[in-house]
């Protein structure tokens, strides 16, 4: 009885031990709540960096918008926002997360950087 007792124990703790940490440079699912997380005052996120829109889409509660830097594209995901293509954003630096599928829109993106806000570069 002592073995089955024991097995039947070890079998009960597996899905513990089968939680793994994620990917290097991901976020960990708490710290990327967190970053989305709507603000009170998205006013107070320092909105430091701009680009232009290329294109934009919505998935749920998230905008993801490609913007054009200086430096080359990149793809943002943010709180759902109206955003416009062809118009220029402000928006703060956030969390990479490399090799970003989304299974709504049924996509990979080689790379998405969760943002806490954007905003048009008028305001």
């Amino acid at each position: 009885m002592g073995l089955r007792t024991s097995l039947l124990a070890a079998a009960l703790n597996l899905p513990a031990l089968a939680v793994a940490a994620p990917p290097p440079g991901h976020p960990s699912p708490d710290a990327a709540m967190e970053m989305m997380r709507p603000l009170v005052r998205p006013q107070d996120v320092p909105l430091s960096r701009q680009g232009r829109v290329l294109q934009h889409m919505d998935a749920n509660e998230y905008t993801y918008v490609e913007v054009r830097e200086s430096d080359g594209s990149l793809w943002l995901a943010a709180p759902r926002t109206p955003v416009v293509d062809g118009s220029t954003i402000r928006f703060p630096d956030g969390v990479v997360m490399r090799d970003f599928y989304s299974k709504l829109l049924k996509r990979r993106f080689d790379a998405v950087i969760f943002v806490r806000a954007i905003a048009p570069a008028g305001l």
